[in-house]
């Protein structure tokens, strides 16, 4: 028996009355999901524990298997693990966006945010400007760190885990009261808008046409992080794939294996079919019990506020990986049990996540019958299956 996870991230929304009240789930020509629920479990799960804020880092923990309320450190000393960055245990990792504020004379307090990914920067223009940013403040209190495209890191020798404010949850606001309370943090978001502001790129990027990647912006403090063994807990041999650090990280931590696709970027022109394929390889070829399957590019339409690029997101999930990961193990005859959820949603409406239950799809290769409706989070709404701790889903999907 294999086992596969398709992770849909941020898929998961609200009806929406541009494309007649219903979510982008609905809305998207999705196939294969619908063929497969005829014959699976559909349900409802609370990813995201009460109380805690709704993120991919303690969704994702959720989904694979790991209780967030036990093992949550904070989402930027995850990513430390997938850059390789050595943590003391007095230090504090902080994720260090570069984000797009506004090109103009106010004062850096009363800019407005305008793009949380600087309209999705690549990693080779990131790191040089993370090298300016590096030469004007690195120092041996705090140090940075290249990640991948804007998402990058910051580690704080014997810092404090302050309370910050994700820049998606402020998109198109002024930036003033969602600055850091500390006096340090705050002065080197405000520094860097000088140092990076004029820069050569930006100054490329804005005669293209594209936002400038002109201001770092912490979020995301937390300590070094403790997972168990993924297959000392499940007894599973687990693989991750996936373009974003925060999960590369997370199979770091659980001791599962990462693996590298050509150009997977987190991105709506991620390699889709490289994903899928070496799922299937990882799984029938390579000797691996589970695989995880993660697509960023849902959540980030979610982030953008464009439906219609959320849409044919979820499209490309269904048509480019999904069909072709069925269609394979179809062809192996090897059976096998697939989960297929988001980790949370990304509504258009707000552009962030919220803590709303997630619509999960539960087959088994071996069976004939199921709920017998669509993928959707109405479907699943329908459906009066509700699993309170998302948690214990890998369990579920483990079961034989």
């Amino acid at each position: 028996m294999k086992y596969i996870v398709v992770l849909g991230d941020g898929m998961a929304d609200e009806p929406i009355a541009e494309i007649g009240g219903r979510t982008p789930l609905m809305y998207a020509k999705t196939p294969v999901m619908d063929s497969l629920a005829q014959k699976s479990e559909v349900g409802l799960a609370h990813t995201i524990p009460e109380g805690m804020k709704p993120g991919s880092d303690t969704a994702n923990l959720a989904v694979l298997g790991y209780d967030p309320k036990v093992y949550y450190t904070g989402r930027s000393p995850l990513e430390a693990l997938s850059i390789g960055v050595p943590m003391k245990d007095t230090d504090i990792a902080i994720r260090c966006n570069i984000v797009t504020v506004s090109d103009d004379s106010l004062p850096y307090e009363e800019k407005t945010i305008i793009d949380h990914s600087s309209g999705e920067i690549s990693t080779e223009d990131a790191a040089v400007l993370l090298e300016a940013i590096k030469k004007e403040m690195d120092n041996e209190v705090y140090r940075y760190y290249v990640g991948t495209s804007y998402r990058h890191l910051m580690i704080w020798d014997k810092g404090e885990v302050a309370e910050l404010t994700p820049p998606h949850d402020v998109l198109g606001q002024v930036i003033g009261r969602h600055l850091p309370a500390d006096d340090k943090l705050r002065e080197m978001m405000k520094r860097s808008y000088d140092i990076l502001n004029n820069h050569p790129i930006n100054i490329e990027r804005a005669a293209k046409g594209l936002n400038k990647a002109n201001s770092i912006w912490f979020w995301g403090a937390g300590t070094k992080p403790v997972l168990d063994s993924f297959e000392g807990k499940y007894g599973k041999k687990g693989a991750m794939i996936s373009a974003v650090d925060l999960l590369k990280g997370i199979a770091v931590g659980a001791q599962m294996v990462n693996i590298e696709v050509d150009g997977a970027d987190g991105t709506l022109a991620t390699n889709w079919e490289g994903k899928a394929d070496a799922a299937v390889k990882a799984v029938l070829g390579d000797g691996f019990d589970f695989v995880y399957i993660h697509m960023e590019a849902p959540d980030e339409m979610g982030h953008q506020g464009s439906l219609e690029r959320k849409i044919k997101a979820i499209e490309y999930l269904d048509g480019r990986v999904l069909s072709r990961v069925v269609e394979k193990m179809g062809q192996s005859g090897e059976d096998y049990r697939m989960l297929i959820m988001p980790d949370h949603p990304t509504p258009i409406s707000c552009r962030t996540h919220t803590s709303d239950p997630v619509p999960y799809m539960l087959y088994d290769s071996r069976l004939e019958n199921g709920s017998g409706g669509l993928y959707n989070e109405e479907s699943a709404r329908a459906g009066g299956i509700e699993v309170e701790h998302g948690f214990t889903l890998m369990s579920k999907l483990l079961e034989k």
